[in-house]
């Protein structure tokens, strides 16, 4: 096969703030307390007959302590999916669900009823801290090349040559052979659909110039318009390719990509007769590239531009752009529907994502989206909420040897903690939480 080898390339949380923390029993005041100690509202739990808490209120304290159990300072990783993913704002939800029977239900895992959150002060509390809040989701990838196309031939004809698997190929250089002479690829994100010929006009015009022009071709202006100029570095083109020199361009010739290809597959083999639309071969970019699939209810994560976290084997976690974001149809195993996905390409191109790469072939990957982020909010456990009777959420504040609930404002939830603001919640304020 004529060409020369090919080179890579890509187709076309703080600390709680100074100040001594207050005790487990709650005896020391909030470093920066400021919410009122008034009597809150009735803060009688939930109960059954019995006198048990009742079932929805022990439901919605489970459902606090998975959160709790699966969060973590912002700015870590997020949760990582491995099926169906249950967000923390789930648990607040079920917070909420739980608070119909009386004021609030308090979420206390130590066993301190409702009733004694109104007379005496939780065992247990944290204090509002001001930081980040970061809303992440981590998908599992796989590194290779990217997505495969899929080159079909323009021409009628016998395929007398064909490049092996895992060939890269370049512009200019030849991607397969029919009659004896050869297919020719070059960079666009376009197929050529028509005779490029004198007289012709249109952005394929443009597109063609600008790859002969990049080939060392010259006495054309490379515009929209194929004139006499263009017609005659075009037979100096055919001439070097070893083809009739017609200064047109079949449409068969010449096979657009956006950049360098490497040979995934063939569609067909030496001596088999082909026609327009004919598959003759798979190919790839050259440069390495992780994709990655997220679900439809997910896809305001994968919009082009975007900034991700991709995490190699035993190697630390680098940054990269969403390149490409396109759906697709899963046709699911023996027994399952299809299902709609959005499959999310990040060329590991540049910089450190290229030299992380750079020492696979393939591998898996885990990719990390960021969902939602907050910058400079106030925020506590998310376990420190309580649902009020009258609606919405409060926490227990804990001040001057005193507990009051004070409703709050809620926000992004992420890691396990909650951005809230309300009437004297500042930072350092003193909250209770379960244990």
């Amino acid at each position: 096969m004529r060409g020369g080898p090919a080179v890579g390339g890509r187709p076309d949380r703080p600390a709680a703030p100074p100040g001594d923390a207050p005790a487990p029993n709650g005896d020391a005041p909030a470093s920066n307390g400021d919410a009122p100690a008034a009597p809150g509202p009735d803060a009688r739990a939930v109960r059954e007959p019995d006198g048990k808490p009742g079932r929805k209120a022990r439901k919605a304290a489970k459902a606090a302590k998975r959160a709790a159990a699966d969060g973590g300072a912002a700015g870590r990783r997020g949760s990582r999916r491995r099926g169906p993913r249950l967000r923390i704002a789930l648990a607040a939800a079920a917070v909420a669900a739980a608070g119909g029977g009386g004021a609030f239900v308090a979420l206390d895992g130590g066993g301190r009823t409702g009733e004694a959150a109104a007379t005496g002060l939780p065992a247990h509390t944290a204090q509002v801290v001001r930081q980040t809040l970061k809303d992440t989701e981590t998908v599992d990838g796989e590194l290779g090349y990217g997505p495969v196309s899929t080159a079909a031939a323009g021409l009628k004809g016998t395929l007398t040559d064909l490049p092996e698997s895992g060939s890269e190929i370049e512009r200019g250089q030849e991607l397969y052979e029919v009659d004896g002479d050869p297919v020719v690829l070059m960079y666009g994100s376009k197929p050529a659909y028509r005779p490029l010929r004198t007289g012709t006009e249109g952005a394929d015009v443009e597109r063609f110039e600008k790859n002969l022009s990049a080939l060392g071709y010259g006495g054309f202006t490379v515009d929209d318009a194929y004139s006499t100029a263009t017609a005659a570095a075009v037979r100096e083109w055919q001439e070097d390719i070893g083809v009739e020199e017609t200064g047109t361009v079949e449409p068969g010739r010449v096979v657009f990509a956006r950049g360098a290809v490497r040979v995934d597959g063939l569609q067909a083999s030496v001596g088999a007769r082909v026609g327009p639309g004919t598959k003759v071969l798979d190919y790839t970019g050259t440069a390495k590239a992780v994709t990655a699939e997220l679900e439809t209810s997910e896809q305001r994560m994968a919009k082009k531009g975007a900034e991700v976290e991709v995490t190699l084997p035993e190697s630390e976690p680098v940054r990269a752009e969403i390149d490409e974001a396109t759906t697709v149809i899963d046709p699911g195993g023996q027994g399952e529907e299809p299902a709609t996905k959005v499959e999310v390409t990040v060329w590991l191109d540049s910089g450190e994502a290229a030299k992380a790469a750079a020492g696979y072939a393939l591998a898996s990957a885990d990719v990390t989206f960021t969902a939602g982020q907050k910058e400079n909010v106030l925020t506590v456990p998310v376990t420190a909420l309580v649902a009020l009777s009258e609606g919405g959420f409060g926490v227990e504040v804990v001040k001057d040897g005193a507990a009051a609930f004070v409703p709050v404002e809620t926000g992004l939830f992420a890691g396990g903690n909650v951005e809230i603001s309300g009437p004297g919640i500042t930072e350092g304020t003193v909250v209770g939480v379960p244990e």
